[in-house]
């Protein structure tokens, strides 16, 4: 569980990166909750962007994937959601402490 700087520390690092995942009609397939969970084991932190022709919300599809990889929602805003998954054996982003 993140803390609310450490969320406010994710949400600063975020805000420049491009989404690297699209969810579309077809919804989050296990495919693609797998190719996100292999993205967060390197970077820890990524932004995805749901489309519009997409079944799921932002947050829907956000918390979907977070729940099956065991990530974090840092946050979702419109069409987009980040999230984080630390990486136990090499961290790359070193959170704030409380």
């Amino acid at each position: 569980m993140i803390t609310p700087k450490q969320r406010a520390q994710l949400k600063a690092l975020a805000n420049p990166i491009e989404p690297a995942f699209q969810v579309g009609k077809g919804g989050v397939s296990d495919t693609q909750t797998a190719q996100i969970d292999d993205y967060l084991r390197v970077h820890e932190l990524v932004k995805i962007k749901v489309l519009d022709n997409s079944m799921y919300t932002a947050a829907e599809a956000a918390a979907e994937i977070a729940r099956s990889i065991s990530a974090e929602v840092v946050q979702v805003i419109g069409s987009k959601a980040v999230l984080y998954k630390r990486n136990e054996k090499e961290p790359v982003i070193r959170l704030v402490n409380k």
